[in-house]
């Protein structure tokens, strides 16, 4: 068996046991995302739990399968929530996927949070090609907290976020998946160019790799995220062209995904350092 055959091997398992388990995943992100992000959980097999009060967050992320911290409109409150619960997701070797959303320069109050957040080492980091170019330290203007910069352009600069992380995930037009353990990068191709213009894609995405490092390793979980991800906006294109009605079937598409459409879809590169 090849090294991409295994892979797809690994994700089918993975997909089945995500399926099987149904992993309690404790969700702290953005005020437009919770919803969305909660229903994307719920169709892949997950449970969402979006508690994010401090006062909450330390007993809760003890009793949860993964930790997913999203910095997409943070709050004091949510600010404080974040700091216990990778402290303690950290501390009892609970898996933890960190999405810096709009890390830079201009949005600085977030973005020294995100530096904080790092000495927790998270399982996984994921972001898009701006922002994960602008944590591995270089000056990248931004386009708000939508990217300005390809996802092909920036693996390579990030590679040094391995230093915190087990993996690093660049989304775009082709996802780029950094993994420590294979010492190689993943590209996964698929996907739909509709994504990018349903709210909170991004935002669901690191949810659901948590919800993956619930039932697999690290490089496994976040590569059948994206991979899950990009099968579904496929198949949801092949019914739905509009904005709107993509959103329902890509919902839809999520919940349908088995083995045999996994077998059938998906697209993933091994590119050696």
């Amino acid at each position: 068996m090849d090294q991409t055959a295994a892979l797809l091997q690994k994700i089918i398992e993975a997909h089945t046991q995500l399926r099987a388990t149904q992993p309690l995943v404790q969700c702290i992100t953005n005020s437009v995302a919770a919803n969305y992000v909660a229903n994307v959980l719920l169709a892949c097999g997950a449970s969402p739990a979006m508690i994010d009060n401090p006062f909450e967050a330390e007993s809760f992320t003890r009793i949860s399968g993964a930790l997913s911290i999203n910095l997409g409109t943070p709050t004091t409150e949510q600010m404080q929530a974040m700091q216990i619960s990778a402290n303690t997701a950290h501390q009892a070797s609970i898996p933890w996927v960190l999405d810096p959303v709009g890390y830079g320069n201009i949005l600085s109050w977030r973005s020294e949070m995100t530096n904080e957040l790092l000495q927790y080492q998270p399982t996984v980091i994921r972001g898009n090609a701006s922002e994960m170019s602008g944590l591995a330290g270089n000056q990248v203007a931004g386009k708000g907290v939508d990217s300005t910069l390809d996802s092909a352009e920036v693996y390579a600069q990030a590679w040094t976020l391995l230093d915190h992380a087990e993996c690093i995930a660049i989304s775009g037009e082709s996802d780029f998946i950094l993994s420590k353990e294979l010492n190689s990068i993943i590209q996964v191709n698929g996907g739909c160019f509709l994504q990018p213009r349903v709210t909170a894609t991004g935002c669901a995405l690191g949810a659901l790799i948590a919800a993956y490092c619930a039932v697999t390793d690290a490089t496994t979980a976040t590569l059948t995220a994206h991979v899950h991800f990009a099968v579904a906006g496929q198949l949801a294109y092949q019914t739905a062209q509009t904005v709107g009605s993509f959103n329902v079937a890509f919902l839809d598409a999520l919940d349908r995904i088995d083995t045999e459409l996994l077998n059938e879809y998906t697209d993933v590169k091994i590119i050696n350092r």
